[in-house]
């Protein structure tokens, strides 16, 4: 029904319990998601991820005959400063995420690009190489598990939540088999240009989150912003973007009820520029 490269975040009917979220998304026509695991925005994975709550996802998931491209992930803010312990805990929270990611058939686990403020926690340098160190540290971890590290920068909301930040981060994995996300929204809520993005992070790109925006809101539906998706994703297409796409409608300009029909509108509009 949509292009085959189109899939729907689960963070797009966060609303809904996981089972409910899945056949929603399904009944829509969608063959693939982005499973959001993300504390305090999307619950459809628990963030205390024993291994029976592991089973339990991976089964409900399976159930749904959806394909999982990514799962959208969160280890806790990446350019703390963490004692032994912390640290150790932190690791065991990877590697239950990154062990939902095998499971599910997903290709990558997605981390954060940093803590969810625009402060740094020392220097901005110092953070970054933090954040670089931590990421790396996880993207060895995932390649043990026979998956891949992406994580979404810039994101408005996060610590690398300009273009500047983006590309010092993006400068810092160069060469660590990390992926990047690209997220229009983020990108336009910042008051960045989504072609400049893609000049600057070509080659480095491996998934695309889409929803719309206007400068300081990322919350808006697919054609209520600012975002220029028919020149974005041409851009993305003429530098070689042979990725997927996700819509991660996170919106908060049409209710519950008014969802789906939503999400079925923008498939449609960007499944044609696909």
């Amino acid at each position: 029904m949509f292009n085959s490269r189109l899939g729907c975040s689960s963070i797009s009917f966060r609303h809904q319990d996981l089972g409910t979220a899945l056949q929603t998304i399904s009944g829509l026509g969608f063959d693939e998601i982005d499973l959001g695991a993300l504390p305090g925005v999307c619950d459809h994975v628990p963030y205390e991820l024993d291994a029976d709550a592991v089973t339990a996802v991976t089964a409900e998931v399976t159930a749904s005959g959806l394909r999982v491209r990514s799962i959208n992930g969160d280890i806790g803010d990446l350019n703390a400063v963490l004692d032994g312990g912390r640290q150790a805990a932190r690791d065991r929270h990877l590697d239950a995420l990154l062990t939902l990611t095998a499971d599910t058939g997903a290709r990558a686990l997605v981390l954060p690009c940093g803590a969810p403020s625009h402060e740094p926690v020392r220097s901005v340098d110092e953070d970054l190489d933090e954040i670089t160190a931590q990421l790396i540290h996880a993207g060895q971890r995932a390649a043990e598990f026979g998956v891949e590290l992406w994580t979404e920068s810039l994101h408005f909301l996060r610590f690398c939540w300009n273009l500047e930040r983006a590309e010092q981060l993006a400068a810092r994995l160069a060469g660590s088999g990390v992926g990047i996300v690209m997220d229009f929204s983020h990108i336009v809520a910042a008051g960045e240009d989504p072609l400049e993005y893609v000049e600057h992070h070509a080659g480095r790109i491996a998934h695309v989150h889409l929803r719309d925006a206007v400068p300081g809101n990322i919350n808006l539906s697919i054609g209520n912003g600012q975002a220029d998706f028919s020149a974005g994703l041409g851009s993305l297409a003429s530098h070689g973007y042979t990725g997927h796409f996700s819509l991660e409608l996170e919106t908060r300009d049409v209710t519950h009820d008014e969802r789906p029909a939503a999400a079925a509108k923008a498939a449609s509009y960007i499944s044609d520029l696909i």
